[in-house]
Formats: C-alpha cells, sequence, structure tokens
C-alpha cells in the first residue's frame, strides 16, 4: 500500500508515499479511492497529504505517452478522483508537502482549503510544456480555482508557481512552514468537524453545480477515444 490510512479524532488522515515522487497510476487512484471510502463511512473531516518535498508529480508518464486504453483508463481514474474531491461529503484539507505538478495539482486543487509548505519547489500543469494538449476536465479543474489571469499562464504557458505565487494565483489559500504543516493542516480539519455535513455538503455542491457539470461532461469527452502513442 502507498496510501496510508491513519484515522484519529474523527479526522482521516491520507499520506501518499512511494517513496519516489508519489506518481499516479490507476492502481494508486483504486488506493485512494478505498481509503477515501473508509473516511466518508467514519470521518468529519479529511486531511490528504504527500511525503516530505513531493505532493504528486502527476500521471504516470509511461502509459501515458505509450497512448491507448491503459491512458485512458488512468485519465478517467484521475480526473474522477479529483472531481470525487470537489464533491467529497465531509470537508477536504489537502496539505501540499511539495512538488504537485499536472495530475498532482489537480487533486491537490479538489480540497476545500489547500494549504502549501514554504519551499523551493513547483506547482504547475505542465502538460503543454511536455508536449500535450490541456485535457479539458484539467481545463474546468483550473478555471474553477485559479484567477483569471493566472487560469490562461497556467493553461496556455505551463507557468511553473512557487507556494507564495500560487496563492496569488488561487491554487493554494496559505503557505506555511513546512515543519507545522501537519499540525495546522490537522488544526483547520479539526475546526471544520464541528460544521453540518448536510449543510456543508449542499452548500458546496451548489457552489460547484457548474463546474462540477462541466468537469464530469469534460470527462466523457477526454476519455471518449484513446489517447494517441506520443514518442
Amino acid at each position: 500500500m502507498t496510501v496510508d490510512y491513519r484515522f484519529a479524532n474523527s479526522i482521516a488522515t491520507l499520506t501518499m508515499d512511494d517513496g519516489k515522487v508519489n506518481a499516479l497510476s490507476t492502481a494508486r487512484f483504486a488506493e485512494l479511492n478505498h481509503v477515501l471510502d473508509r473516511a466518508e463511512r467514519q470521518a468529519e473531516a479529511v486531511v490528504l497529504t504527500g511525503r516530505p518535498g513531493v505532493f504528486s508529480a502527476g500521471f504516470d508518464l509511461p502509459v501515458l505517452r505509450a497512448g491507448g486504453v491503459d491512458a485512458t483508463t488512468m485519465l478517467r481514474a484521475g480526473f474522477e478522483t479529483a472531481a470525487r474531491l470537489l464533491a467529497f461529503p465531509v470537508p477536504v484539507v489537502v496539505a501540499g508537502t511539495g512538488h504537485a505538478m499536472a495530475m498532482g495539482l489537480f487533486l491537490l486543487l479538489g480540497g476545500d482549503y489547500r494549504i502549501v509548505a514554504d519551499g523551493d519547489y513547483k506547482l504547475a500543469a505542465n502538460e503543454v510544456a511536455i508536449g500535450l494538449t490541456m485535457p479539458r476536465t484539467a481545463v474546468e479543474i483550473l478555471r474553477l480555482r485559479l484567477s483569471p489571469a493566472a487560469f490562461q499562464r497556467a493553461v496556455a504557458l505551463s507557468e511553473t508557481f512557487g507556494p507564495y505565487n500560487a496563492v496569488l494565483a488561487g491554487l493554494a489559500d496559505r503557505v506555511v512552514a513546512a515543519e507545522e504543516l501537519s499540525a495546522v493542516a490537522h488544526e483547520l480539519a479539526g475546526q471544520m468537524r464541528g460544521l453540518d455535513r448536510e449543510a456543508h455538503l449542499a452548500s458546496k455542491l451548489r457552489a460547484r453545480a457548474g463546474a462540477l457539470a462541466a468537469i464530469r461532461e469534460a470527462i466523457e469527452r477526454d476519455t471518449a477515444e484513446p489517447l494517441p502513442v506520443r514518442r
């Protein structure tokens, strides 16, 4: 297992750690959804985090570049997981421990509150930089979170953000010292436990209704055909 699940004080903590860069594969998304199932049954709030220095480097790139059915299956699994986070029935705090690239960034953007560690690392939707047209689903996730100007730069120019200008752009809500990240994330999650679950979910879905509809339509369009092989 590369997604650790801890439950205490009504908070579920999900930690992605493969000992490397937390590349996201179809199997990893299955793991993540398995622990999200547990959190949905047990928890009043969720903290999603990564390993020190790396939240996630994004999709398993060899699979993505190979194209075909495997790549399309992975793409769907990733974007459906991001959509699930955006509509999760309890508050989700994402604690960004470091680099968050492409699909790693889109998972980070699924949090209701996104804290990132101070440090010298990158957050980027780098699809264009590596020769991939930005998926429609990624465009809609970025559109929901980013300021209009930052959205255009992120989508078309693969702009790379550090933690502080990520807050200015809308990628994150707050920067804290790396050594304080876990404590602050759990403090916030503890505060959110007091929210009424039904009111929280209904309000979140009302606020994001248009974005979620666009994201779900985009998933279907993005996965309607196998991705082309890229050499």
